[in-house]
């Protein structure tokens, strides 16, 4: 069910700097996985593909001299090893927390989206053995105050390492966007969201790839939302 790591070597690109003011709260999805490519409800320990290693490593790359000081992560397989990734590249210290798990789709899971033969995103659906959407949130509201404490506790920048729909929970119900922002229904995977560490919680960088632009094969546009 927890973290394993991938080794796939990749070009990478140029660092991006974030020119980021005080202490910022890096929140980021994890990097592709098969169960993504294959369109396919991710069970637990869905590694990260070739084409998410390549993507985790840019990101390391883009965040290596930024100043991170700790990292928290799911410990499902494909946050873990995005997270390992930032880890081996920053020396920060890594820690895992359930809290931060993708939305749990119970007996579903493992099935073709193509398959299932309605929308697992409607409001009242509750999976079978799973969360449903209240469920969910109450646990995502865990998370976050998981979040503040390290946040408060930690000099200099704190990464999160966490899903797209752990990431859209908080961006719609704890975040502050900016005007004219709305909240993206996808979450680009090793996506950068760069958070203010205090109330309002202001969001100064959104669901950001652009240490992904000149690779190869960046995410496909129809790809797995979790």
């Amino acid at each position: 069910m927890t973290h394993r790591s991938l080794g796939v070597a990749s070009s990478l690109p140029p660092t991006f700097p974030l020119y980021t003011l005080g202490v910022s709260i890096f929140l980021i999805r994890h990097g592709e996985t098969v169960g993504n490519a294959s369109r396919i409800v991710q069970l637990p320990d869905s590694p990260l593909s070739p084409r998410g290693v390549a993507q985790a490593e840019r990101l390391a790359r883009r965040l290596a001299h930024e100043g991170i000081a700790r990292i928290v992560s799911s410990d499902l397989a494909r946050a873990g090893a995005t997270a390992e990734h930032l880890q081996r590249t920053t020396g920060a210290p890594l820690t895992f927390d359930p809290l931060l798990h993708e939305r749990n789709f119970g007996d579903i899971r493992g099935t073709a989206y193509a398959e299932l033969g309605f929308d697992m995103f409607e409001p009242d659906y509750a999976p079978p053995n799973g969360e449903s959407w209240p469920v969910f949130h109450a646990r995502v509201d865990g998370a976050w105050a998981l979040v503040q404490r390290f946040a408060a506790a930690t000099v200099g920048h704190l990464a999160v390492v966490t899903h797209g729909l752990v990431c859209r929970s908080l961006a719609a119900r704890h975040l502050l966007l900016a005007d004219g922002a709305v909240v993206p229904e996808r979450w680009e995977n090793t996506s950068l969201t760069i958070i203010d560490p205090e109330a309002p919680w202001q969001v100064r960088l959104l669901n950001c790839v652009a240490h992904l632009e000149d690779l190869d094969a960046v995410p496909l546009a129809d790809s797995g939302a979790v």
